[in-house]
């Protein structure tokens, strides 16, 4: 059994278990297994199954310790004194303790403590006392005077079990209607059905946890036929054109009411302490008419049979007016504390300790709002802590999220076939007994794994240290990871869903566990050696147009290395970043070389920042859009030297030191490019000055085509990894391609000899632009253009031997082949496509292109659909090459239209174009 420190409830832990070594839990009473939920409850013992016997927890300004059975409030003399000690709470001094009649027995155990208890015949206002001692059938059936003093500041301890009344009461709602959880679910502790283990229990240094402990609370097949009577397949939908929130089912008494296909909440509920909550993702779905059947399900639901008020919030009027139509108390309100029902959306955090009061108390909560829009439009914050809802929500066991639902009709579930296999704390349990007991998942469960994975990832942005329900989590993910982490390179793929998951986990428990330290060597378990280099300044010059830039520093973090840098004022909290790792792609393949997500970024909010990276990386400045400075100096206090070659700056002494630096990556900076590769690649390179001519070249004459200054407004990047998330390479910021095409990119002498047509065609993806793209005819079309032009009129290599389909038997045939099958546009796309531009360019050459690039610089106000981009294009080669292309252009079956034609009607028509001899 595991061991998980909580801060905020150590000492209280080590006050309630003073002196005790073992509790020696007698044979006769068979204790129930306690549920615990929210952020105060705490276990104090734990059997190996991981059933939690005895707990604590606050509540307002009080203290609650609840056992297990009511048995235990005799055996363990020490135990109760210390819990009455810690119930009367920090400098009290009434030590007036109450006993209720039926446990009298700890009254007489009493008789020589430093306590005044008496024995009462039930719980009183008027009783004057620090302390009430109870067992859990004997609080009556409305507790409400009992909860107060709770709340008030009071200590409560309570003894029962719920198993026995469970069965004399099949029908009835156990969390809600059995007594002891009347008063302990206020404080996330419940009496369940579940029989206890008995044994010898150890008292653990700390509070203990285990993974067993993680469960779904209930059956929720009764509540799911309450809420969804009457209710068809698409009266679960989402308004069209609306995009809602995804909703995170976290917590052991929380769980999904409408899901899309692929399993993401939208619609979810929940019970807190004594009450309930539903959540809708978007508030305008509390005012859908086809919803309305729903919604009165839901508010009887909440209202649990007291007929009370319905309020609503002022900004939710069509909503009013929808519950107000369907017969309910409906007012306008804010929040009020005599409400049975509390309407509102999630966009506000006014009251939000005393909504949770009010559920936890009884009351019933319908909350709409989605968090996708916030979190786009509060870059730098935390969704799951700062969006106003999760402030609400996250205790309750729901989170509203960043990632979207998109609208749709969906079916409601059968409630008889609802599982909760797919919950969070389910199938996290599941994934603990595979590893450590071997107990297989189910292929339901392996297909969920990839959802586990999003759902935890959100679920750690949570970030509660103060709680036990948060910290389990964090002490099972630990524990399997240090079991169980794979050591993933191109020498060994990982495959499994298990492995998979725990290589996404790996970084973001790294991140949330109290000591990474310790975790480290098992996440990570051959990390070499380097020698470091300290205080490296570094000079910042940055002129950014509309997009980011990174900006090299020459300096590299070993894997879970962390390091200080010290940043001047002139770019501390405005937008800029620190970048450790160039891999960027997120990987989703079926099998993985390397983690999925290998980078971190820290917004710079300071004047002294500490970085890491589990996995290591470059270290990089990043500069946001529309930014100039100059000279700005920032110093890295530790990091290991990379191989870094900068033109203009290192001179060949300097590169003759560099070439061995430490460091696995090596970055050669030119005049607009930025090549990354690993090392090895570069520590034979004698004269990168030559490397830096040839690719200076190639840029400039990628610019010479795309009709833009031979300076580019950010020089482009080219990274290679292992494994990629598309293709052998692709295009962005960085281009991304795989460790074999480094050779190609950092030797002139194979550049000399072997086609660059990859690294060409994604660099002319990144000149692309929409105004004269035809998707998806050409998206894998134009590009090639600069694949063609750098080859022929830059390296001297002629296009039908750069690449094997540019051979003049081939061009014909396909050509041939795209008019026999009747021109059909459809099937004009990629290297058909390309044929139409290489037909224009050997008829009218590159400047013509050129002109037609610059003209399009010129112009604004473009065109969205196909067809008029495409008469827009046939307007303008044809002005820039003063001849009507209409007709070359038809006969590749391009939309001409009347008009354009007419437009051109002055130019020379293009009569002998080659396509004429297909007609």
């Amino acid at each position: 059994m595991a061991t998980q420190s909580i801060q905020p409830y150590h000492e209280a832990y080590l006050s309630l278990m003073k002196g005790l070594r073992e509790l020696k839990l007698p044979d006769g009473p068979v204790p129930c297994d306690l549920l615990l939920t929210g952020d105060q409850a705490f276990p104090l013992a734990m059997n190996s199954q991981g059933q939690v016997l005895m707990a604590a927890s606050l509540y307002g300004r009080g203290r609650i310790v609840v056992l297990g059975h009511e048995g235990y409030l005799t055996p363990f003399p020490a135990l109760v004194e210390n819990a009455l000690t810690w119930l009367r709470g920090d400098g009290s001094d009434n030590m007036s303790v109450a006993v209720h009649k039926h446990v009298r027995a700890v009254a007489d155990n009493l008789s020589d403590s430093s306590f005044q208890v008496q024995v009462v015949e039930a719980f009183s206002n008027n009783l004057g006392i620090g302390v009430y001692v109870t067992d859990a059938y004997s609080v009556g059936e409305d507790p409400k005077d009992l909860v107060a003093f709770l709340k008030a500041g009071g200590g409560v301890l309570i003894g029962g079990q719920a198993w026995n009344w469970a069965a004399y009461h099949p029908k009835e709602n156990l969390l809600l209607n059995f007594t002891g959880n009347k008063v302990s679910g206020v404080a996330g502790i419940y009496f369940s059905d579940i029989y206890g283990k008995v044994e010898n229990l150890p008292v653990y240094p700390q509070i203990p946890s285990s993974w067993n402990t993680l469960k779904v609370g209930r059956d929720f097949q009764g509540d799911l036929e309450f809420l969804l009577k009457e209710i068809s397949d698409q009266e679960l939908q989402t308004k069209e054109g609306l995009v809602a929130s995804e909703i995170l089912v976290h917590g052991p008494l929380a769980f999904p009411i409408g899901n899309t296909e692929d399993g993401r909440a939208f619609l979810a509920g929940a019970y807190y302490g004594k009450g309930r909550v539903v959540v809708i993702s978007h508030e305008v779905l509390l005012k859908i008419e086809k919803m309305a059947p729903f919604w009165n399900n839901a508010i009887r639901w909440l209202d649990e049979g007291r007929t009370g008020d319905v309020g609503v919030v002022p900004e939710l009027d069509k909503t009013f007016n929808l519950f107000k139509k369907s017969g309910f108390n409906c007012a306008k309100t804010k929040f009020r504390e005599d409400l049975s029902v509390f309407v509102c959306t999630a966009y506000s955090d006014e009251h939000v300790e005393e909504i949770q009061d009010f559920v936890a108390e009884g009351g019933g909560l319908l909350i709409g709002g989605h968090a996708w829009w916030w979190a786009q439009t509060h870059q730098g914050q935390n969704a799951m802590t700062d969006f106003p809802g999760n402030k609400i929500l996250n205790k309750m066991g729901l989170s509203l999220l960043g990632s979207t639902v998109e609208e749709g009709s969906y079916k409601a579930p059968v409630p008889s076939q609802a599982t909760n296999t797919n919950h969070l704390c389910h199938l996290l349990r599941r994934v603990a007994s595979d590893v450590f007991e071997g107990e297989k998942l189910s292929k339901f469960e392996e297909e969920g794994l990839k959802k586990l994975g999003s759902d935890c990832v959100s679920y750690l942005q949570i970030k509660a240290d103060d709680w036990y329900s948060y910290t389990l989590v964090v002490s099972t993910l630990i524990d399997i990871l240090k079991f169980a982490m794979p050591q993933v390179n191109k020498n060994n793929p990982v495959k499994n869903p298990i492995d998979h998951l725990l290589l996404r986990l790996g970084t973001e428990v790294y991140k949330v566990c109290p000591d990474p330290d310790a975790l480290l060597p098992y996440l990570i378990k051959d990390i070499p050696q380097m020698p470091v280099v300290n205080n490296q300044k570094i000079r910042v010059n940055a002129n950014t147009a509309e997009g980011q830039e990174w900006l090299s520093t020459g300096l590299y973090l070993s894997p879970g290395m962390r390091t200080h840098i010290i940043i001047p004022a002139e770019i501390t909290n405005k937008g800029w970043k620190i970048q450790i790792g160039c891999q960027t792609d997120f990987l989703k393949a079926d099998e993985l070389k390397r983690a999925p997500y290998v980078i971190e970024q820290f917004r710079i909010t300071s004047e002294r920042m500490q970085v890491w990276n589990l996995w290591g990386g470059l270290i990089y400045l990043v500069a946001p859009p529309n930014t100039q400075v100059n000279g700005v100096k920032v110093m890295v206090e530790k990091a290991v030297s990379a191989p870094y070659y900068k033109s203009g700056e290192t001179t060949a002494a300097d590169w003759s030191l560099l070439r061995t630096a430490p460091a696995p990556w090596a970055e050669l900076e030119f005049e607009n490019i930025i090549i990354t590769v690993p090392s090895d690649f570069v520590r034979g390179l004698d004269r990168p000055d030559k490397l830096a001519a040839h690719w200076d070249a190639i840029m400039r004459g990628i610019a010479d085509l795309a009709a833009i200054p031979h300076k580019f407004p950010r020089k482009e990047r080219i990274v290679i990894d292992v494994q990629i998330s598309a293709g052998w390479m692709h295009s962005g910021y960085p281009i991304m391609g795989h460790t074999p095409t480094a050779a190609d990119l950092v030797n002139v002498d194979i550049a000399k000899t072997k086609d660059l047509w990859g690294p060409i065609h994604e660099l002319g993806h990144n000149q692309q632009t929409s105004c004269w793209e035809f998707r998806p005819h050409t998206t894998e079309c134009t590009n090639n253009l600069w694949s063609v032009y750098v080859h022929e009129e830059v390296l001297g290599i002629n296009s039908a031997q750069a690449h094997s389909f540019m051979t003049l038997p081939k061009r014909k045939k396909r050509t041939e082949e795209y008019v026999r099958g009747g021109r059909n546009l459809n099937n004009w796309y990629t290297w058909v496509a390309l044929e139409t531009y290489m037909q224009l360019q050997e008829r009218f050459g590159w400047d013509a292109f050129k002109k037609v690039f610059a003209a399009y610089h010129q112009m604004s106000n473009f065109p969205n659909d196909n067809k008029g981009k495409m008469n827009l294009y046939a307007e303008t080669f044809s002005q820039t090459v003063g001849m009507n292309l209409c007709g070359f252009l038809k006969s590749w079956s391009w939309p001409i239209e009347e008009s354009t034609e007419e437009k051109l009607s002055n130019l020379p028509p293009w009569t002998d174009h080659p396509m004429v001899q297909y007609d």
